[in-house]
């Protein structure tokens, strides 16, 4: 375990040495990373490789890292700021999102029946495409100091996007599955998935707001904070491991609901202390969560990707644009929302990767050739999306006259 452990921090101190290679060209960090996580993960290099990312240990600790992701945009959903634009930003996710719900399930839908491959198949696909990575354009956000009405919406949208996405995709599986096999999930349990972890993220993150409020020191209001993290990430192993029949909690949802719990009951200038004092831990968790993103993507895949992973990422990148732009003017949001929005929505592959995960489980007995169909497009469209899809999202910032505000 000793010579993992080595492994993996030499393959983390790689991936920071690469974002600052690359960010020499003005290009975001975070496709350092990605490349860093996939040239040293299983499919390349294998410095970190299967049996590192298969140990519990490790998965623990990522999730205790994206527990920690979370408090970038859970920090930012403080009620005061976002009263206003409340309801455009709800409206706006709902269309961007179950907007490339229908439109990519539409067009598999075509593209399946003149294959003869089931319909239901498209669904699946719709449900996958709909969701949105946060942490990839978030750290954009980050390192690029943006400000301004495209970055105001896409810090919360980042979370209401979560949870649409798990709500559409477990209830997509589950009528999927009820119609193709025995092993159905209900759902009823979907609905868990879907609202454990704010309720977890929330009672956690209530009592911590009461405990931060005051006035005390920089190491013991670290403590507390770290403290709380640990007690939410552990309450979420509880039920993953021991109630729940998978695990299928999403972690970065629990540090979401715990830090907009804490947020809105800290007084605003104590809650800016606290969070410039956890930046050196947040910035070391966005690393970790990303090169995590990057270890499963396998570049052989953009070789043999074809028409159904051309198909995906194209569809998929119409329904975000499109669907952001529609709810924006809709809205009457910044005409700089309605260019832009969409191009910083289009990283995808870490949430894909799960809900394909999922997916192909539901659908290796029943349907084994549809799951190697569900299995290869996402696979490569993970790949070849993913480094296209922040290069874009960091144009749309750019374009969008946000980039170097704070």
């Amino acid at each position: 375990m000793t010579i993992l452990i080595i492994r993996l921090i030499m393959t983390i101190i790689a991936g920071y040495f690469a974002g600052e290679l690359i960010s020499k060209i003005k290009l975001p960090k975070i496709l350092g990373w990605l490349i860093a996580g996939m040239i040293l993960g299983p499919h390349a290099l294998s410095l970190t490789n299967h049996e590192i990312l298969n140990a519990k240990w490790y998965n623990d600790i990522i999730h205790i890292m994206e527990c920690a992701v979370g408090l970038m945009i859970g920090t930012e959903l403080v009620w005061n700021k976002i009263k206003k634009s409340g309801k455009a930003i709800v409206f706006t996710t709902l269309t961007q999102s179950l907007g490339t719900f229908l439109f990519v399930s539409i067009v598999f839908s075509i593209v399946f029946y003149i294959m003869n491959i089931p319909i239901y198949m498209a669904f699946i696909f719709g449900s996958i495409a709909l969701a949105t990575a946060p942490a990839p354009a978030l750290s954009i956000v980050r390192e690029f100091k943006t400000k301004g009405p495209v970055t105001n919406t896409l810090i919360p949208m980042a979370a209401l996007d979560d949870m649409v996405g798990v709500v559409v995709f477990f209830t997509t599986i589950s009528v999927v599955s009820s119609n193709i096999s025995k092993d159905a999930m209900p759902i009823w349990l979907s609905m868990i998935i879907v609202f454990l972890p704010i309720i977890i993220g929330a009672v956690t993150g209530m009592a911590a707001g009461h405990i931060l409020k005051r006035d005390m020191d920089k190491s013991k209001t670290m403590i507390i904070l770290i403290s709380f993290i640990l007690l939410s990430s552990f309450a979420g192993f509880i039920f993953n491991n021991y109630i729940l029949s998978s695990p299928v909690l999403n972690f970065m949802l629990i540090g979401m609901a715990f830090s907009a719990a804490y947020s809105n009951i800290v007084p605003s200038e104590r809650l800016k202390a606290i969070t410039k004092d956890f930046n050196p831990i947040l910035n070391f968790s966005i690393l970790a969560v990303i090169l995590n993103l990057g270890y499963p993507l396998d570049y052989h895949l953009i070789l043999g990707a074809g028409l159904f992973t051309a198909v995906y990422i194209i569809s998929r990148a119409i329904g975000k644009y499109f669907g952001a732009y529609f709810g924006s003017s809709v809205m009457k949001s910044p005409i700089s929302v309605k260019k832009f929005l969409g191009l910083t929505l289009l990283p995808h592959s870490g949430v894909s990767l799960v809900f394909t995960g999922i997916a192909a489980s539901a659908l290796a007995s029943p349907a084994p050739e549809s799951c190697k169909i569900l299995q290869g497009t996402i696979a490569a469209a993970a790949v070849i999306n993913e480094v296209i899809a922040v290069i874009i999202a960091k144009k749309g910032f750019e374009w969008s006259g946000e980039l170097n505000k704070v």
